[in-house]
């Protein structure tokens, strides 16, 4: 099952990041722009048509690699429904009534077509509940997580950074679980997500609009639905008010709120908990991380108490949406709004800390030199290389070189690709142990990617001047490196799954480095990342 995971992840990520710069380029002449003004806080038109690109990867990943289930076939087709009234809504702006019918619609072919729906509530595991109760009260849950997630898309990253912790979150669950539907439903949507994120991240040069923000939180809803089902598998549902987490909370918390003062509550404010922490005074990215690590946190419980009772996990809910709600209550964002961003922090501005020149650059340096030597050599240390990670390595390395000749401007995505795909092919293949191999040469690459960590961190904390700008993003991968291998071992075959995806991430972060503050050296990173993709498709026949 490793490999059509792998595959589905790979694919939709490489989906999405050639799908994104083709979208930006249509999306004035389509109308798929999101115009400064009002609640907005962007100060030029962006284009919002990330979620059509991860959702095209996602699509396509689960159809060519997802088991042939129902719930999968479900999914797909409500999620291609969403993604319809989403894109309709990005571009003439829809209101309420047609939003609301395009998301029962979806949840309607999930609920008839697939068979999700809730079978047993918190606190009553011994009963099961009728169709005429479950149906309604499923259709209900779903069109509410949509709205929620849609609702939280409110900064830069902050949606698809909740989504990929909660996505994240459920997969691990899902992995314990041995459910292989829920997992290949969620490793697409994480590969499409860090393709998206990296452009969405502070400042945002796309928006995943709508339609991204309504996918994500369709998805969500049905996977822990499906996950959390009795019937299925080991976990309460009571679990999915963790997983949810902070989206659920914020919207309880706005309507809430709006209905206290006797006003609509679906109308438009500046409410949200982000504008309350933007409203006290912390940065774009402060706020953004702040967020992040309360979901974060909420994910971590959903995984630590995934076996206590449900009055334990209610309980330490109903604590975080106590204190969610003291904040929307005490009206923070009208006390502090005098408060200008960064003034907490007078003397420090959003790139940090920084080094004298010399010690800045080394990291770099460092990294630029040892990642391409890692990348040349690493082509030869797999015993053997698939046949079809042979020909899509071959196939990417003719459309990366076409590329780079027909269109120069588009160099950035292409190499970014390449490097993308071809380094996660070069870990994944070492990774696996083969006959014979000896034990020093794990030793040895473990050393090497601890040493790339450090070397990350210091150029993170050390950048080089204003070349390169750290993001929540970044921040998250690094979180995620250092998180993931102290998990519990997760192993599909002889693929350990927490060192692989530690080590993916520290490559991913040691390539946006040297993209962004060696950006004079786009030509050899190109032909870095060819070299890469044709020895793996020529090894695949040796």
């Amino acid at each position: 099952m490793s490999g059509p995971l792998f595959f589905s992840f790979i694919g939709s990520l490489v989906i999405c990041m050639a799908l994104i710069p083709a979208l930006m380029a249509t999306a004035g002449r389509l109308q798929f722009v999101d115009l400064p003004g009002g609640r907005k806080i962007h100060p030029s038109p962006i284009a919002k048509v990330g979620g059509l690109a991860f959702g095209a990867g996602t699509f396509v990943a689960m159809l060519l690699w997802a088991p042939k289930d129902q719930i999968v076939t479900a999914g797909l087709l409500g999620g291609a429904v969403i993604l319809i009234f989403g894109a309709w809504d990005d571009r003439v702006g829809l209101g309420y009534k047609p939003k609301f019918l395009g998301q029962l619609l979806a949840a309607a072919l999930v609920v008839g077509l697939g068979g999700v729906h809730l079978t047993t509530l918190p606190f009553l595991s011994d009963a099961i509940l009728p169709l005429w109760a479950a149906v309604p009260l499923t259709l209900f849950l779903l069109v509410a997580v949509t709205n929620a997630l849609n609702l939280a898309d409110g900064l830069d990253g902050l949606a698809g950074g909740l989504s990929l912790l909660s996505f994240g979150g459920m997969a691990y669950l899902a992995y314990q679980a041995g459910d292989w539907v829920v997992m290949s439903m969620m490793v697409p949507v994480l590969g499409g997500l860090l393709g998206f994120l990296r452009f969405n991240t502070y400042p945002a040069r796309i928006f995943m609009g709508d339609a991204g923000s309504q996918f994500l939180g369709f998805y969500l809803g049905v996977c822990a639905i499906v996950l959390t089902d009795p019937t299925r598998g080991p976990y309460s549902p009571a679990l999915v008010s963790l997983i949810w987490g902070l989206p659920i909370l914020d919207t309880a918390g706005v309507m809430i709120q709006r209905l206290a003062e006797r006003r609509s509550p679906f109308a438009a404010d500046k409410n949200h908990v982000h504008h309350k922490l933007l409203g006290i005074g912390l940065s774009h990215r402060e706020a953004v991380l702040s967020i992040y690590a309360v979901q974060a946190l909420l994910v971590a419980l959903a995984y630590a108490l995934r076996w206590q009772s449900d009055v334990v996990v209610i309980a330490v809910y109903a604590l975080f949406a106590c204190a969610i709600l003291a904040l929307f209550m005490t009206g923070v964002g009208g006390r502090f709004s005098s408060i200008k961003p960064n003034a907490i922090h007078p003397h420090t501005d959003e790139r940090g800390l920084r080094g004298d020149e010399w010690y800045s650059t080394l990291p770099v340096t460092l990294l630029s030199v040892a990642v391409p030597l890692f990348l040349i050599a690493g082509v030869f240390l797999p015993s053997h290389v698939p046949a079809d990670m042979g020909y899509v390595a071959a196939g990417l390395s003719f459309v990366v070189g076409a590329g780079l000749l027909a269109a120069p401007t588009a160099a950035p995505i292409l190499i970014r690709t390449g490097l993308y795909v071809g380094g996660t092919f070069v870990i994944y293949l070492i990774e696996q142990p083969a006959p014979g191999e000896p034990w020093d040469l794990h030793t040895a690459l473990n050393v090497f990617f601890l040493g790339l960590t450090i070397l990350i961190m210091l150029a993170i904390r050390f950048g080089v001047k204003q070349r390169f700008q750290t993001t929540p993003l970044d921040y998250l991968m690094v979180f995620l490196a250092f998180t993931i291998p102290f998990l519990p071992e997760m192993r599909v075959g002889d693929i350990n799954l927490s060192v692989l995806t530690a080590k993916m991430i520290v490559m991913f972060l040691a390539f946006e480095l040297m993209l962004h503050v060696l950006g004079e050296r786009l030509t050899q990173f190109g032909v870095v990342s060819l070299w890469v993709l044709v020895m793996l498709g020529l090894r695949a026949w040796w």
